[in-house]
């Protein structure tokens, strides 16, 4: 982690203090190979800049924001999807027990009820402000406030949504939390988002992002990222 004064640590998982930039790039590289696919990626979002793709990643973003595993929310995601539920328009005309099965079906059965709710509450504020097309939403200013305005999505749906979409929505780039910063600290790799983006292109910034947030749940990632740098 950052030590007090915002110093990194120089020791953090190789202890050598030489070549700060050169152990930076390996941890890096080893974080992308290891831990570097997106959430939308797990879930089978092709992610792009249109409305079917983004609209997956909104619904998405609500089921990891609550306190579920990861791996459950990507599972119920797919789950939904697979049940013909991947569009802002059949979420909005599905019937609530139809998107309470599908949630059970992917294992999100702790939250189901509340959350088949907050899909098809959501969808139908999409179709009335943005005509279903989160794109009007991204021409607007304050879009991570705007978010907000999902049922089930709070400033952590935000954050999810926004560290995923920077890949097609690059003016919001780069959008590193605190929760990737975490994980910065976590593998001795620099607090600051801007030193942190230079260490990848741009296009790589989300799987960056999704990498850095694992390693900052996970221990055990973390020590596996940094053993993998070392070798």
């Amino acid at each position: 982690m950052a030590e007090p004064g915002g110093k990194r640590n120089a020791q953090a998982g190789t202890g050598r203090r030489a070549g700060p930039r050169e152990r930076d790039a390996a941890v890096v590289r080893a974080l992308l190979e290891l831990h570097g696919h997106t959430y939308a990626q797990d879930a089978g979002i092709r992610l792009r800049n249109t409305p079917v793709p983004l609209y997956r990643l909104l619904v998405l973003s609500l089921l990891l924001s609550a306190r579920i595993r990861a791996d459950t929310a990507v599972s119920a995601a797919r789950a939904l999807f697979d049940a013909g539920l991947g569009d802002v328009r059949s979420m909005a005309e599905s019937a609530w027990q139809r998107r309470v099965d599908a949630l059970g079906a992917g294992g999100y059965r702790r939250y189901d009820e509340r959350t088949a709710t907050q899909l098809g509450d959501g969808a139908e504020l999409l179709l009335q402000r943005y005509r279903g097309d989160l794109r009007g939403l991204r021409e607007e200013s304050g879009v991570g406030e705007r978010l907000q305005r999902f049922p089930g999505i709070g400033p952590t749906g935000a954050d999810i949504f926004l560290r995923e979409a920077q890949g097609v929505w690059p003016e919001f780039a780069p959008y590193l939390d605190r929760r990737t910063r975490e994980g910065a600290g976590r593998l001795g790799l620099p607090a600051s988002s801007r030193e942190l983006a230079r260490l990848v292109s741009g296009e790589e910034l989300p799987r960056l992002a999704a990498g850095l947030v694992r390693v900052s749940l996970d221990r055990k990632a973390a020590d596996e990222v940094l053993a993998a740098a070392e070798a």
